[in-house]
């Protein structure tokens, strides 16, 4: 090829490269190891970086990504579906650069959507007022189907743990029915809570190597964020740790988090602006989900 088209080539591919959506869901064996923390403070610091977040957020109660930004969820995704609110009336402007998504009642019902429903809700969301350029779904540990359609969706399953015997057994007990139900093979995990670099990477290989050796699943190391007073003194005040204070250990593994994400390699088949695409697939995987096969 002449040098001349090579770079044009170059240049398109890098383009569209800038243009991809990036959809990443943080899933957990179990309540209680920090996943939600760690999304808003994941997605402030990409925000930082200036990219627009979308957290699509599974989770009822107090300790949800919104509370965190010291917000608090009137609506839910499922009167957008129902066609009681609009999409602008559910979405909440939670920090400058992210957008928020309550979806915890509608996260179980997306496999029983009529076909007006379906078409209404793919219309909504691909609607929105400028597409974010990454999309994180914090995925309910309590789903009713017991795995989420918007893990399976994904691009990335990161399965946070932390350094518990419990939550290792709970994170471990996940990847493999997901695994083995529905064959989806690459995850990473991500240590909450470790002591060190040492501990996070230690726990990672020993999780792995068990993995590894039945083969139903690939791990990568997602990371570590480690036990820092910091970060719950920053989660208190409803602030992101790298906005209080940018540096503790916390918000530097925060923002490190936030960078190697972008650089996750993404799908080949994957189409540049790709929100209709996430949504189909999503509709598409809420029908495949069946409870018997995921606990089994």
């Amino acid at each position: 090829m002449p040098e001349p088209y090579a770079d044009q080539a170059a240049g398109l591919r890098r383009l569209f490269a800038r243009e991809r959506l990036r959809v990443v869901t943080f899933a957990a064996g179990s309540p209680g190891v920090g996943k939600s923390l760690l999304v808003a403070n994941v997605a402030a610091c990409l925000a930082r970086q200036g990219k627009s977040v979308l957290v699509l957020d599974e989770n009822a109660g107090r300790k949800t990504v919104v509370s965190y930004f010291g917000a608090r969820a009137r609506y839910d995704l499922a009167h957008v579906i129902e066609g009681e609110k609009s999409m602008p009336g559910v979405l909440l402007n939670v920090a400058p650069g992210i957008q928020a998504l309550p979806a915890a009642g509608a996260a179980g019902r997306l496999g029983k959507l009529s076909e007006p429903q379906r078409r209404s809700l793919l219309a909504s969301l691909c609607a929105l007022d400028g597409p974010p350029d990454v999309i994180l779904v914090d995925a309910s540990p309590e789903h009713p189907l017991g795995f989420s359609p918007f893990g399976l969706a994904a691009h990335d399953a990161v399965i946070v743990m932390s350094p518990t015997p419990a939550s290792i057994t709970d994170a471990y007990a996940l990847i493999k029915k997901v695994s083995l139900g529905y064959a989806r093979r690459g995850y990473r995990v991500l240590v909450n809570g470790a002591r060190g670099e040492r501990e996070g990477r230690a726990l990672f290989g020993n999780i792995a190597r068990v993995t590894h050796g039945r083969r139903f699943a690939r791990l990568e190391f997602a990371g570590c964020v480690p036990l820092d007073e910091r970060l719950r003194q920053a989660a208190a005040l409803c602030q992101p740790v790298n906005e209080l204070y940018p540096e503790s250990p916390a918000a530097k593994a925060c923002r490190a988090l936030a960078g190697e994400l972008l650089e996750w390699q993404l799908p080949e088949e994957e189409e540049p602006g790709g929100l209709e695409q996430f949504v189909r697939r999503l509709l598409h995987f809420s029908r495949q989900i069946d409870p018997v096969a995921i606990y089994a």
